[in-house]
């Protein structure tokens, strides 16, 4: 299941959370993918759906500035405070089709590095 705010390009104002994340389980859904860096989301949320495997966006694509794998690699550890590695998969948020294509890019390039910076300290690589 997606949970979305909006696109970045597009909606602006945002709440800072989801009120219903704890409904989801009892659902049969078996992965919740969470916008969450837009929004600016507190990252204990994502615990919330109980055993659900996460998709959590790890990058704002309302800033055309693209991330660091610095601060990709920090939000992914603040994640892992309440996500278990195993249940936990990194996704940009929504709006990716409106950034150009050298920033989309640049994005997930940091997206990846940082992934990868974390996997090795967490000894997954």
């Amino acid at each position: 299941m997606h949970l979305c705010f909006g696109y970045a390009h597009v909606v602006h104002e945002r709440p800072t959370g989801y009120s219903f994340l704890s409904e989801l389980t009892a659902s049969t859904v078996q992965q919740v993918s969470i916008e969450s860096t837009q929004s600016g989301l507190d990252l204990a949320a994502p615990r919330e759906p109980g055993d659900k495997t996460i998709i959590l966006g790890a990058l704002d694509l309302g800033d055309l500035i693209p991330e660091t794998l610095v601060i990709v690699a920090g939000r992914i550890r603040n994640a892992l405070n309440y996500v278990p590695p195993e249940r936990l998969v990194l996704a940009p948020d929504c709006g990716m089709k409106y950034l150009p294509h050298d920033i989309a890019l640049a994005k997930l390039h940091a997206l990846a590095k940082g992934t990868a910076i974390v996997n090795r300290e967490i000894g997954l690589t």
